[in-house]
């Protein structure tokens, strides 16, 4: 399986026996070597064999081992005759990135550390088997799954920015939650408001350098970003800065 550099961040194989289309990855030159230690090329080789595959199967920077396709895989299917697989890397439902920015200096949070990790664990359930504190019935379950982030900022868990910030306004227009099996409800019941396991992880981060104003002010991490204090809502409202 040849690896062909096409320009500094874009490596390619090239369409072979079963494969439809030419797999690409998206790496520098150092990360690209630890890519190919974990094999996860091979992932993309299958991905690349599937019917009415668009143009390339892609991986993006982050990639690596999934269950299908690898994780950080990327792949467009024609809508006549492509496949439709509902959990191509995983079975994470709503895995997203969310960025919340603060005023708080890494001089000012470091002596803090310790609390503030303790606070997040604390607020946040996470881990295999990891439960919510919220107690919901099987009705606001559905609603949850109708109304996605609204609900979460009418109930208390976040403000009116995040709706604004998240994609679709963090719900689909034709949600159905009636078509959903009783045993999905079962499962899904305790986990709503959990961080989950294995890749899905939150963090605590110091910009040490901006490379792109323009971009950094749209983030919120300009000289004065317009976040407020994160270690606020963690310390009064017990929800943490997400």
């Amino acid at each position: 399986m040849e690896l062909t550099q096409i320009d500094d961040y874009r490596w390619e194989i090239e369409k072979q026996g079963p494969m439809r289309v030419p797999a690409r990855i998206y790496s520098s030159s150092d990360m690209i070597e630890t890519i190919k230690k974990e094999e996860t090329f091979k992932q993309l080789v299958n991905v690349a064999q599937l019917p009415g595959i668009i143009n390339a199967a892609m991986a993006m920077p982050d990639i690596h081992w999934g269950y299908g396709f690898p994780i950080g895989g990327v792949a467009a299917f024609d809508c006549d005759d492509g496949v439709i697989s509902p959990g191509g890397v995983g079975y994470d439902i709503n895995c997203g990135v969310r960025l919340a920015a603060t005023n708080l200096t890494e001089e000012e949070t470091r002596p803090h550390i310790e609390n503030l990790v303790n606070a997040l664990y604390t607020a946040i359930p996470s881990g295999v088997g990891s439960t919510s504190s919220i107690k919901l019935s099987y009705p606001d379950l559905k609603k949850v799954l109708k109304t996605g982030s609204k609900w979460a900022v009418k109930n208390g868990y976040g403000e009116d920015t995040a709706i604004i910030h998240t994609e679709d306004h963090g719900c689909m227009e034709d949600a159905d939650p009636s078509a959903l099996s009783q045993r999905a409800l079962d499962r899904g019941k305790k986990q709503v408001g959990t961080l989950g396991s294995g890749n899905h992880f939150l963090e605590v981060g110091v910009v040490e350098k901006i490379y792109d104003e323009k971009a950094a002010r749209i983030f919120g991490l300009a000289e004065k970003p317009y976040y407020r204090d994160a270690s606020y809502r963690i310390t009064r409202s017990g929800i943490p800065g997400m």
